[in-house]
């Protein structure tokens, strides 16, 4: 009896999606999460008469056949790229971006990571840094002596000085584009790779080429609509809850054939 495997991999479905559910709602207060969808695609089929195999002498075919499912198996999990409402903060380091694109950030292995979360920080050395430590490329460096500074849309970094009616222009942060964003893979502390799925990381000036302009003293709250998660949560559980009914039936129907005398 196929029952049995095929309710254990609907069970094991289930599972899953409740596993990407509770990581959803679990990151609803990281800045700039995207909500995950876990997709399923059905098994290999048994094929008991093909269609259109010839079922008489006469060249009859069988319109539809009989194929018999194997259960299901997970296909993704999907990133639903959507933008988070912005925060504001008024911090001078707390950028959020508007639109597409990544901050690219300097991994201590030496390869890119790129990220969305614009809580920047400032180290000892005036050097700007993600939460984690790690630069922000293209590496600027903050004066010790400037009493504040002010990013515009197009990602140009001023510095201001007490003693200086003009501001001192730094240098510009940059963002990155993928032709695949759902092909990144997520590493964690809200930090992605290139893949070969993504394609390559593609640089740009913000407000150019379709990425989008950052807006200082704000940051980007997570996509996750916790309506929306707690109703996939219910579907999940009722979906593993019948798929448990019928590994209930076939257990009660092979104890049956069992004490047929």
């Amino acid at each position: 009896m196929k029952a049995l495997q095929i309710a254990a991999s609907g069970m094991a479905a289930q599972q899953m999606r409740v596993d990407v559910v509770s990581n959803n709602l679990a990151n609803m207060s990281t800045t700039g999460y995207n909500a995950r969808r876990a997709e399923f695609a059905d098994l290999h089929y048994q094929q008991i008469a093909r269609p259109g195999s010839i079922s008489a002498e006469d060249g009859s075919m069988l319109p539809t056949g009989v194929q018999l499912g194997m259960g299901v198996r997970p296909a993704a999990v999907s990133v639903v790229l959507a933008q988070g409402s912005l925060t504001q903060t008024g911090g001078d380091l707390d950028i959020a971006i508007e639109g597409r694109g990544y901050l690219e950030v300097t991994l201590p292995s030496g390869s890119a990571g790129y990220t969305r979360d614009g809580g920047l920080k400032r180290t000892a050395d005036g050097l700007i840094v993600t939460s984690e430590g790690y630069p922000v490329a293209p590496g600027l460096t903050i004066p010790v002596d400037a009493r504040s500074v002010s990013i515009n849309a197009d990602g140009e970094v001023y510095a201001h000085f007490i003693d200086e009616v003009q501001p001192e222009l730094i240098g510009e942060l940059s963002l990155v584009g993928f032709a695949n964003e759902k092909g990144l893979e997520a590493i964690g502390g809200n930090m992605f790779l290139e893949t070969a799925a993504s394609g390559p990381a593609v640089p740009g000036q913000p407000g150019e080429d379709g990425l989008g302009t950052l807006r200082q003293g704000y940051l980007e709250e997570s996509s996750v609509d916790s309506v929306r998660e707690i109703t996939e949560l219910i579907k999940a559980q009722r979906g593993y809850e019948l798929n448990a009914k019928v590994i209930t039936a076939a257990d009660q129907m092979l104890s049956a054939t069992a004490q047929v005398r």
